[in-house]
């Protein structure tokens, strides 16, 4: 127990680990703290910074999956490459529709990778993406969950992410944005015919997912979808993302495994739309000061979302006190819902992570269970 009943009668609750707060936010039931989480090593190795912040102020989200995809008559090769002091990666997609290949850079600090030079340059190499996609077989997987249960124990939960809806697959993954938008306006027919295949290939893993379920005991489920509304607009996340969301949900509905979404841009014109889907959590919800939703707005407009909130990542270049006092605010505009986790899900400032994490969880701390 944490100290003694207090003299107005309450007693505190019971400690918990770090993944019986986490799945108490996912499930909306209180806990004895709001939980603070990264994705495994994102700032910094869990163990650098449990040695600064206490093992169980922190947990972990590992990115999870419980099917795997397979292409008999397609490969991709990678060779290791270096451009002007850069290391990257070139991948060769080959098919039987025609070959198409991409350039990645890795960034200095964390070791991700961006594009600069994507597979699908002008609209015939769509030929060969098709075969990909025609290509795909789907199988249910669960031996990563599985072992990832394991390392984690009560230090966190696998996440399993099904793949990205048509649309926020194309521009991220396979196409500049640019010539996206080109694309989508000059051959419509063409481009619907590419998203319709990429459904074809989703509503395979939404099976494999459905399948697993059976299998194994999974907390969630989430699209990485990095919706930005600038980006995707209303209409568009109504016609090409909202339907898929809405179709897995009521597909692990009798499982009672809600559906997150990774939303981690502006997303005040798809205020209305997200609230009218079946999206029950939001992944790595970037509130303000960095994007335009601020958490008490997102608690208030969708009371039966959870939140995930990412903790803004100019933030942490601040002083101490104007982080742990920004901390605060979002705990006290958030309130008590039990629906509510601050997690770091976006890039942090290399190394700020020591002056920050200890205010994130001081604040915490002082915020206390419901009724403190």
């Amino acid at each position: 127990m944490v100290g003694l009943c207090s003299r107005k009668g309450r007693c505190p609750m019971q400690e918990m680990t770090m993944r019986q707060r986490m799945l108490a936010a996912i499930e909306g039931r209180p806990a004895d703290r709001v939980p603070f989480v990264q994705y495994d090593g994102l700032a910094a190795p869990s163990e650098e910074i449990w040695s600064v912040i206490g093992r169980n102020n922190m947990g972990l989200i590992r990115w999870s999956g419980v099917h795997r995809c397979e292409h008999p008559n397609c490969r991709i090769d990678s060779e290791e490459i270096h451009r002007d002091g850069r290391r990257g990666i070139h991948n060769t997609l080959y098919t039987p529709e025609g070959n198409l290949f991409e350039e990645r850079f890795y960034e200095p600090a964390y070791g991700s990778t961006a594009a600069a030079v994507h597979y699908v340059k002008e609209p015939g190499d769509y030929r060969a993406l098709m075969a990909l996609m025609r290509d795909t077989e789907v199988h249910v997987d669960t031996s990563v969950f599985d072992q990832q249960v394991r390392e984690l124990g009560e230090d966190g939960l696998p996440m399993v992410a099904v793949e990205r809806t048509p649309f926020q697959q194309l521009w991220i993954q396979w196409v500049c944005l640019e010539d996206f938008c080109l694309h989508m306006a000059d051959e419509p027919g063409l481009m619907e015919e590419v998203l319709s295949l990429l459904v074809a290939r989703q509503r395979k893993v939404f099976a494999a997912v459905r399948r697993a379920a059976d299998r194994v005991d999974i907390p969630y489920v989430d699209f990485p979808d990095n919706v930005t509304a600038p980006v995707i607009g209303e209409v568009n996340f109504r016609k090409y993302n909202v339907p898929l969301y809405n179709e897995l949900a009521d597909m692990l509905a009798d499982k009672g495994i809600p559906v997150f979404v990774h939303m981690d841009g502006d997303l005040k014109p798809l205020w209305r739309a997200i609230g009218e889907s079946k999206i029950r959590g939001l992944d790595s919800l970037s509130p303000q000061p960095d994007n335009d939703t601020g958490v008490g707005q997102a608690a208030a407009m969708w009371p039966r979302m959870r939140l995930f909130l990412n903790f803004p990542s100019s933030v942490h270049l601040a002083r101490a006190e104007v982080i742990y006092n920004h901390a605060r605010r979002m705990l006290q505009e958030a309130g008590h819902t039990g629906r509510m986790q601050i997690q770091i899900s976006e890039n942090v400032p290399s190394g700020e992570w020591r002056k920050s994490f200890p205010q994130i969880v001081r604040a915490i701390e002082e915020f206390g269970p419901p009724g403190d």
